[in-house]
Parts: structure tokens; sequence; C-alpha cells
């Protein structure tokens, strides 16, 4: 029979060293697939009953409540548009560059309607092939 000495017994140590080989995975992995918005402006969305999937890198076109019109081309963060004429001329840029490209109008639901309008016609004169209205999902409805 055997006695167990103080030095037999296994030291109870936590191993530490893939510790930070597992942190720098989780963080790489939650950087990889973290999407950022191109666009941050605030605004209260319409409800509608249908939905419709939109594509990853589609042009987005905001307008806030005080008629306020901010373009992102779905790459870069949104800017405003100081005009109908500039609008014009950042759309024409976006369709230029890639011609199926999907517009996105991010309409405030208080926003006026001279506003939506506006960009809208910009939109058909420039002949924006796809264009989508964000809109919240109706409460109480099912769907894809």
């Amino acid at each position: 029979m055997s006695r167990v000495t103080l030095k037999d017994r296994v030291s109870a140590e936590i191993p530490t060293a893939s510790m930070a080989d597992i942190a720098f995975l989780l963080i790489t992995f939650f950087m990889y697939t973290t999407t950022f918005s191109v666009d941050r402006t605030e605004v209260i969305l319409p409800e509608s009953l249908i939905r419709q999937m939109v594509e990853k890198d589609a042009a987005i076109i905001a307008i806030t409540a005080r008629g306020q019109i901010n373009v992102s081309d779905g790459v870069r963060e949104s800017e405003p548009a100081a005009s109908p004429e500039a609008l014009e001329q950042t759309v024409r840029e976006i369709i230029q560059k890639s011609p199926n490209r999907q517009f996105i109008i991010k309409c405030d639901k208080a926003a006026p309607y001279r506003a939506f309008n506006q960009v809208y016609e910009v939109l058909l004169k420039t002949k924006a092939h796809d264009i989508s209205l964000l809109t919240e999902r109706k409460a109480g409805t099912e769907g894809p």
C-alpha cells in the first residue's frame, strides 16, 4: 500500500495560455460578421403589411421629418443633399458606377410629401431601375 504525499498531488491550475487565442478568435469573428449601417439618419418609418428583401449594398436616400435629405451610395456614410440638383448629381454618379444599383427611400412618416416627391422624381428622371420604400412591419402581422 502506497501513501500519497504532498509532492504527488496535482496542482489546481487553470491553463490560461489558450485563453488569449480564444479571445482573439472571438474578436476576429465579430469583426467579420458585424455589419455597419452607412445611414444613421433617425426616422420613424411607416408601417406596411408587405415585406421584401433588399440588397446589402443598396443606395439609401433618407428623408427626415423636417424634410432634410441624406444620400449614401451604399458603401460610404450618408451626406446631406444641399439641393435637388445636388441630389440628382449624386444619384447620377451612383448609377454611372453601378447601373443596376437598388435605391431605398427611407422616409420618416411625418416628412413633408414634397420632399418625398422630390426624391422620387429625381430617381425617375435619372432612370433608377430598382426603387424600394423602407417600412416597419405592421404590429401583429406574420410574414417572411
